[in-house]
């Protein structure tokens, strides 16, 4: 792993444990309110790591689940996508030949 994975890791593990400490929850009862073993709990808070689904129940637990969303926001077109897209026809061309002179 490299050191900025390392380093996002830890500042997660430290989020997760502010959280856990301000809400008066000790580390075996978050574990076992989310379904996850006191290591997976620690490991969380410690930066060393734990399973996507261990984190989920976590953050779950401690209410938090909107930081799901800051990690994977809705992906949308981005607005040099939308200039390289062509544009929709809104009509047919008319071929020469079917152009009347008048």
């Amino acid at each position: 792993m490299d050191s900025r994975t390392e380093d996002l890791l830890a500042l997660l593990g430290e989020r997760v444990r502010e959280l856990r400490l301000r809400e008066d929850i000790a580390q075996t009862v978050l574990a076992a309110r989310s379904g996850v073993s006191l290591k997976a709990v620690k490991n969380i808070e410690n930066g060393t790591g734990a399973t996507v689904a261990s984190l989920l129940r976590v953050l779950r637990t401690l209410g938090r689940t909107e930081w799901i969303d800051t990690l994977g926001p809705k992906v949308g077109i981005s607005p040099m996508q939308m200039l390289a897209r062509k544009k929709e026809r809104m009509r047919a061309t008319r071929k020469k030949s079917e152009v009347k002179h008048v």
